[in-house]
């Protein structure tokens, strides 16, 4: 049932005909004038005039109703209205709200496959970087490991060059020397070479030839052989290896024992690693060299034995700016050591191949080594 606005008729005065009429209220002194006749005309006049009023109110009374019906049916029609119009903008809402969420997962997505694609291009780029790294590394490799051979060379052409000289030519080096019948050894004849021209034979990687072996003298020790074929096999700078174990203990060890033994085992570490350098000392420089430079010796002292000596060499330990002055004995000691590991690294990168000729050659470096060790050195022009 319908609960909504009240009844037309609710609220209103009852109609006309259920009103008692009250009597006109007369003078008592008139009442007893008048006749009963006039009393009869007034009250059938009364009550003509009442139901003249009650059907009056009766009109009034639908009028009334027609109108609330009126009023109730606009009423009704005006919240129909109101309703399809909220639900038509409720629709919309829903249709925005859902609009909306499709765009916010767009968003989403778009900034998961962002953030996915940005973490793989900052993979990528660190792969490449770590390869070029790499690769860096492999050509600094190789090139320092070119760099040694390239010295290596280098010591080994100045060995050979130093060795002939225009007073005492190396004839090994320039055959265009010796004569015809010289020039070559005759079968079933051995030479003989004098004693200031005795040499160990040696092979010269740059020329690739190997010189003549010098047969004065020479008795191979079969144990030592042994040990250089057993390294030869695997060449290597380790020293725990029995015959770098040997030359160290015998040779390198004692030819680097200076009275200084801080720097002898600083000298013979630089040695190993091949970061020793030795420069000259012009003559014409020495009385500029200033107190503020790092010097750890003077001219006149060797820094190695401690003895007054003229230095016209100093040595440099690996990148460090200090200098340390050494005589001409302890310069003989350390280039015949430098010599040694010169031509050892030499056969190591596979530079030299006959196995003979170079166990004598090694031989001779020892020799060099063990003569610079008691004192032997060639004077300086």
């Amino acid at each position: 049932m319908w609960s909504g606005p009240p009844q037309p008729d609710q609220g209103l005065p009852p109609p006309l005909a259920a009103v008692p009429v009250p009597w006109k209220s007369t003078d008592p002194c008139q009442g007893h004038r008048e006749s009963p006749g006039a009393l009869v005309e007034t009250s059938a006049g009364e009550e003509a005039q009442g139901q003249e009023g009650s059907a009056a109110t009766q009109l009034d009374v639908l009028r009334l109703r027609s109108s609330s019906m009126e009023i109730r049916e606009k009423g009704s029609e005006f919240l129909k209205e109101e309703l399809h119009r909220a639900q038509k903008e409720l629709k919309l809402k829903d249709e925005e709200c859902e609009r909306l969420s499709k765009v916010r997962e767009q968003l989403e997505q778009e900034l998961e496959e962002l953030t996915a694609s940005l973490f793989e291009e900052a993979h990528k780029m660190v792969r490449e970087a770590n390869m070029k790294q790499a690769a860096s590394e492999k050509q600094l490799k190789e090139a320092r490991g070119k760099i040694d051979m390239l010295q290596a060379e280098v010591t080994a052409l100045k060995t050979l060059v130093i060795t002939s000289t225009p007073a005492s030519p190396n004839r090994e080096l320039h055959p265009q020397l010796l004569s015809p019948t010289k020039a070559g050894p005759r079968k079933g004849h051995s030479r003989h070479k004098s004693t200031s021209s005795a040499l160990c034979p040696a092979v010269c990687p740059a020329a690739g030839h190997t010189l003549t072996p010098d047969r004065e003298g020479k008795e191979v020790d079969t144990i030592l052989f042994a040990e250089f074929q057993a390294w030869r096999e695997a060449p290597t700078l380790d020293k725990t290896c029995p015959f770098l174990e040997r030359v160290h203990r015998e040779d390198v060890g004692p030819c680097l024992d200076f009275t200084m033994q801080e720097l002898s085992t600083l000298v013979r570490a630089a040695v190993e690693d091949n970061t020793l350098t030795i420069e000259p000392v012009a003559s014409q420089t020495l009385p500029a060299v200033k107190v503020a430079e790092v010097e750890c010796s003077s001219t006149n002292t060797c820094a190695l034995s401690g003895l007054t000596r003229t230095c016209r060499h100093r040595i440099r330990l690996g990148d460090s700016e200090s200098h340390y002055y050494i005589s001409p004995s302890s310069r003989a000691r350390i280039t015949a050591v430098c010599n040694f590991f010169t031509y050892i690294r030499y056969i190591q990168q596979g530079l030299v191949r006959q196995d003979e000729p170079m166990f004598w050659e090694i031989m001779r470096l020892r020799k060099e080594m063990s003569l610079a060790k008691l004192g032997f050195f060639p004077q300086e022009a």
